[in-house]
């Protein structure tokens, strides 16, 4: 939430240069922690150092998620309206790019070289990240005054003292909120996402150790190196076609094919079609992400989008890790065992499903889509979906909310 407000009050080129420097400081101290401790600390899951070493690494991660807030504001400030699905797409098509070669050389470097080349790596990209964003010239859009947009807190009271008024500026997540709970439907997209993260962080806990089960740790990091090719072509292809006029009923149609595919890859204990159905995720997956990025851009003034995007994903992404922490110890104490040899499950459904720890995370990746397709289903007939649809049918812009027009550039495309 607070990276979304800086991402609002200062230029955005400024607030990425500083994430990546953040990222690379942290990455930098980790590779010389990493260098002075001895070895043996690593092995050890009690060990203070090697817990350290994760939170520090959490930390570079978490400074990353700035130029990403930053990123979908600059598609609104520099790209109209009705391209912007299409710049979406191509924002997905690079985070593809990125996802293939970190995949592919993150699973190689582990599995030959341990964490010392992989540190190295992300010391290297970074610093050559810092360089090259310092070359490109962002054009900053006409700067508005944020005390009279819609959900805008109240100005201070003259006297106010100061640190107090820029605490709130930096902040403000009840003028924040106000932007939320006044766009029709906003509330219960934002929810959505929460669920769809919360269920997505069954795959986060187990879609290691099922594709581990079935595969070295070098070939899982080269399937997910091809698996991210899905991901670039599905950005490409909406960047070509570009979303429907209803964006948000597509979002849901494709997470209902998405959880079809969560109940379905799991039925066989086969990589060929764990490979098969990740593809077809992974294909897909741009568009809901393109889909969610244009509501927003649509719905929200552009002085306050910086905030939405950091409140969104602030609430979408702690789901996530909240449901490994908790889907890893069920799926352990409870799932495999009862999949296992002797095991109920094993008696009931193992003749067709299977027996074994594998079959025992299969199931829970099963169970989960499951629940996910009820939910899409019961959000596409709801009031909420109603409300925002007929948001997004109404003229206007976000950019459009600011006191001064901000010059909004074409797409190349």
């Amino acid at each position: 939430i607070w990276f979304g407000s800086l991402v609002d009050r200062y230029r955005k080129k400024t607030v990425m240069q500083v994430s990546a420097a953040i990222s690379l400081a942290v990455y930098a101290g980790c590779l010389v922690l990493y260098l002075l401790t001895p070895k043996g600390e690593y092995r050890d899951v009690t060990s203070v150092w090697l817990w350290l070493l994760i939170v520090l690494l959490m930390t570079g991660v978490i400074a990353g998620n700035i130029r990403g807030i930053a990123l979908s504001t600059l598609v609104t400030a520099l790209i109209s309206e009705d391209r912007r699905d299409r710049a979406n797409g191509l924002v997905g098509t690079t985070m593809g790019i990125s996802f293939l070669a970190t995949s592919v050389i993150s699973g190689l470097l582990v599995g030959f070289g341990g964490m010392f080349y992989v540190l190295v790596m992300a010391v290297s990209v970074l610093a050559a990240a810092f360089v090259h964003l310092a070359v490109i010239p962002v054009p900053v859009p006409p700067a508005a005054p944020t005390q009279q947009a819609v959900g805008s807190a109240a100005p201070h009271a003259p006297g106010a003292p100061e640190a107090k008024e820029q605490a709130a500026t930096l902040i403000d997540l009840r003028g924040t909120l106000r932007i939320v709970r006044g766009v029709p439907g906003l509330v219960a997209l934002i929810a959505f996402g929460c669920f769809n993260n919360l269920l997505g962080g069954v795959f986060m806990s187990l879609g290691d150790p099922y594709g581990l089960s079935l595969m070295s740790v070098q070939s899982w990091g080269l399937l997910w190196g091809v698996l991210s090719t899905a991901f670039i072509l599905g950005g490409l292809l909406v960047a070509r076609t570009g979303l429907t006029p209803n964006p948000l009923r597509l979002l849901l149609v494709v997470n209902l094919v998405l959880w079809s595919v969560n109940c379905l890859f799991p039925l066989r204990s086969s990589i060929v079609v764990l490979a098969v159905g990740l593809y077809a995720y992974m294909l897909l997956m741009p568009y809901a992400e393109a889909a969610e990025q244009t509501i927003l851009q649509k719905v929200v003034p552009y002085e306050r989008q910086g905030r939405v995007f950091g409140f969104a994903q602030s609430v979408e992404q702690a789901a996530s890790p909240a449901m490994a922490f908790l889907i890893g110890p069920i799926t352990q104490f409870i799932f495999i065992p009862w999949m296992s040899a002797g095991g109920g499950g094993a008696e009931l459904i193992g003749g067709w499903f299977g027996s074994g720890p594998d079959r025992g995370m299969a199931l829970v990746f099963v169970l989960s889509g499951v629940i996910g397709l009820v939910v899409t289903a019961l959000a596409l007939g709801s009031r909420h979906y109603r409300a925002l649809r007929a948001r997004l049918a109404e003229p206007g812009d976000a950019v459009e909310s600011t006191a001064e027009p901000t010059q909004v550039l074409q797409s190349p495309a």
